[in-house]
């Protein structure tokens, strides 16, 4: 990562610790900067995508911050082992309560604030747009990204961790959920997409579907952009880009189109 542009400058926030250094990535807090901590056994994956386009020059310019804990470290034994057995029988390995504890603690060491613990889980909570909305107001967000069969629900219970998911299916891990998870968030950031109403028109921010979208060139393979997009009329494009969003949603997400149909019935009466 390239070095901190100079506005960031006399923001830094130092904070004592216990850990030697080498447990920690070479990030140091931004004062008033929201900050994703990401307990991992794959701090390599990180930023990935997150460090591309706008979200990536946001990184660079301190708009928002990543550090990445390995949890690795916080193994027992010589060879720093993070997992056992399930209590019980049955297959696979589950992540160390004491491991998780160490490591979560660490994380959370000098953290004020609204900061949510949140664990990538399938039986979590689904994403959605108010909950990214949520966490962008927050200070911070703390994720921790489970293996194998999971986590000791004792950590989860201890630390009132919440669960989110990214969808009904099953991942070898919740490295790409936490990025998803990133994503979505910080692009809601003051001047991370540096436009503000790209955020206001786009999908689920009026509680339907985007719209149709069209550019350059006005005819392709023998289909044209609708006229009315060309018009010129600011109110008609409006209205025609409205009626769209409504069709699309009560075709393809009819519990999205409840949702919406019984907000408005509720402004009426």
């Amino acid at each position: 990562m390239t070095e901190s542009p100079h506005k960031s400058h006399g923001r830094k926030a130092i904070r004592p610790t216990l850990k030697p250094r080498a447990l920690m990535t070479d990030t140091p807090d931004l004062v008033g900067v929201w900050k994703a901590k990401i307990l991992t056994l794959f701090p390599t994956a990180f930023p990935g995508v997150l460090g591309e386009s706008l979200t990536g020059k946001a990184l660079q310019e301190g708009l928002w911050q990543l550090e990445t804990i390995d949890l690795r470290q916080f193994g027992v034994g010589k060879h720093r082992n993070v997992d056992d057995t399930p209590a019980g029988g049955g297959a696979g390995m589950v992540l160390r309560a004491d491991v998780l504890g160490d490591a979560i603690d660490h994380a959370m060491q000098g953290v004020t604030g609204n900061h949510p613990l949140i664990y990538l889980s399938p039986r979590g909570k689904p994403m959605d747009q108010q909950m990214m909305q949520n966490l962008a107001r927050a200070d911070g967000v703390t994720l921790l990204c489970g293996r194998f069969e999971g986590v000791d629900e004792r950590v989860l219970q201890h630390y009132g961790i919440q669960e989110v998911s990214l969808g009904d299916f099953v991942m070898t891990g919740g490295e790409i959920a936490a990025q998803a998870l990133i994503d979505a968030t910080v692009r809601l950031i003051p001047n991370v997409l540096g436009n503000f109403a790209s955020t206001e028109d786009e999908s689920f921010s009026s509680g339907l579907l985007e719209h149709p979208q069209y550019t350059r060139p006005a005819e392709w393979q023998g289909r044209r952009i609708p006229d009315v997009l060309m018009s010129g009329h600011h109110g008609k494009v409006a209205e025609w880009r409205h009626e769209k969003s409504e069709e699309i949603t009560q075709d393809r997400r009819p519990d999205l189109w409840e949702a919406y149909a019984k907000s408005k019935e509720t402004k009426r009466s």
